[in-house]
């Protein structure tokens, strides 16, 4: 990517390189993130077996950070195709910017909050008797979406509370970080509540 891709997409893009550093950095939070995630296959075959609330939770978290992985290697990889591709300067390359150097934001914040909860506390958010403390736990995770591995559930399904969570949490629209509902703009990535959202 760096020493080939880069150049053909600046030609292409009339862009100088430095200016497409954020791909680089997309590329390096992907080989990063793989292999946190790697590590929290791990982390998931030690759980204790009778902890089934810890397990739930814990697969729930790494369906997620699957999930937000795969969007972000999807941008980085296909989409960037489009422009790579491209006869001359693309108008949209602005937009890809933006949509990118967001998905890498989003996706280390994820991760590195992931790997703080199983590290630094080891899920303790989650109770004995199975109850998790979603406005402490996923909401400092980034969130929530689609669940990757079937056990997590989205509660966007339309209506006026589509982004409300059962904690009392408002999902953002755009990064999908589960915020307190004190708040009106993501404390992710700054965008105001949208006006339908509780």
């Amino acid at each position: 990517m760096q020493t080939v891709q880069l150049e053909k997409l600046s030609d292409k893009q009339s862009q100088p390189e430095s200016q497409l550093k954020f791909i680089t950095e997309a590329w390096l939070q992907i080989v990063e993130c793989r292999r946190v995630l790697k590590w929290t296959y791990a982390y998931g075959y030690y759980l204790p077996e009778n902890e089934h609330a810890k397990r739930q939770f814990f697969e729930y978290l790494q369906g997620e950070a699957e999930s937000g992985l795969e969007r972000l290697h999807q941008c980085a990889e296909k989409e960037l195709q489009v422009y790579l591709s491209a006869d001359g300067p693309t108008p949209g390359f602005n937009e890809f910017h933006t949509k990118l150097a967001g998905l890498t934001s989003v996706t280390r914040n994820y991760f590195e909050n992931l790997v703080r909860a199983l590290m630094e506390n080891g899920l303790s958010d989650v109770d004995s008797h199975g109850a998790c403390s979603r406005a402490g736990s996923s909401k400092n995770l980034g969130g929530k979406g689609r669940g990757g591995r079937g056990k997590g559930t989205s509660s966007n399904s339309g209506g006026p509370s589509r982004n409300l969570d059962d904690s009392g949490c408002w999902s953002c629209e755009h990064c999908t970080f589960a915020n307190t509902l004190s708040t009106t703009v993501c404390e992710m990535c700054r965008q105001h509540r949208s006006v339908g959202t509780p």
